[in-house]
């Protein structure tokens, strides 16, 4: 595995330097009450675990730090378990770094890096009904209740979405922020080439005309007033979702909301928004976008 590395996180493979902190974690209450007791009370069994996990080809384990002094916070998991039929996504976290998006940063950043590979064709989840969090977290991270399944004698509920699904949430997602500029964040539009086809269409409707754009045309006025003071603190983001996968073409509706100020005056309106993609040998694409604001 390589190293992964986020804005504010550094992901390593476990190994046997880290029992320490791997000792701390599998021993704190939520590990305990949440995961199991793993009865490890010493540095020798503290290896004695790690050395499994390195020797198991099917268990890929990253230890979370954050980047600025390499402090160990978690560890994100990703493990094909002989009782699930794919890959199964698992984080745990030390509790005075939970609250902070640190677990989400991290999963985010291991579940793009296996969406490159295209095995993987459905991402699993697993955990107990009374972890709000975990489950907040894997809904966050666009994983929906599949079923519940018994283990061991205790009760799993089972979160899946589809990998080609899970990586047009991410190209939504990555759409929806291209055009953020809250905190003086530095734009690069440009980046719209590698989420869409260069012959997309997108089309502005309003109640008397339509205005229809290539992607010269739209980005063109929309990088002059995000960068000019005409359009400040902005950002807009996508509230709810229906979309429909067939084979290699899919469609997306869209619900989302925006802010900010426009020409010092603050505003939050919402609208609708209907994606088209297709999948190319580069992976999913924007081929179209139809939007409407809501009226007023």
């Amino acid at each position: 595995m390589d190293v992964i590395h986020t804005s504010r996180l550094q992901l390593d493979e476990v190994n046997l330097n880290d029992a320490e902190f791997i000792s701390e974690l599998v021993n704190t209450p939520e590990w305990i009450r949440f995961i199991g007791n793993r009865n490890i009370r010493s540095k020798a069994a503290a290896n004695e675990y790690i050395q499994k996990i390195i020797d198991n080809p099917n268990i890929n384990y990253w230890v979370v730090r954050i980047r600025e002094g390499k402090i160990p916070i978690g560890i994100i998991t990703f493990i094909k378990r002989d009782y699930l039929m794919h890959y199964d996504i698992g984080f745990a976290f030390l509790e005075k770094y939970t609250k902070r998006g640190f677990a989400y940063e991290a999963t985010v950043a291991v579940l793009d890096d296996a969406l490159k590979n295209s095995m993987h064709t459905q991402i699993l989840a697993t955990t107990v009904k009374d972890n709000v969090n975990s489950i907040q977290l894997l809904e966050k991270l666009g994983l929906r209740f599949d079923r519940e399944m018994e283990r061991e004698g205790e009760v799993l509920l089972v979160y899946s979405v589809g990998a080609d699904k899970m990586r047009i949430n991410n190209l939504t997602k990555r759409f929806f922020s291209l055009f953020t500029n809250t905190n003086k964040r530095q734009l690069d539009l440009n980046i719209i080439h590698e989420l869409c086809l260069e012959e997309t269409i997108i089309i502005k409707k309003n109640v008397q005309a339509e205005v229809i754009y290539n992607l010269g045309t739209f980005i063109k006025p929309r990088k002059k007033i995000l960068t000019d003071g005409t359009l400040a603190e902005f950002e807009e983001w996508e509230i709810s979702e229906e979309t429909k996968i067939v084979g290699n073409i899919a469609q997306r509706f869209s619900k989302y909301e925006k802010k900010g100020f426009l020409n010092g005056v603050y505003f939050q309106e919402s609208g609708n928004k209907l994606f088209q993609f297709v999948k190319t040998k580069e992976g999913w694409k924007i081929n179209s976008l139809l939007w409407e604001d809501d009226l007023q």
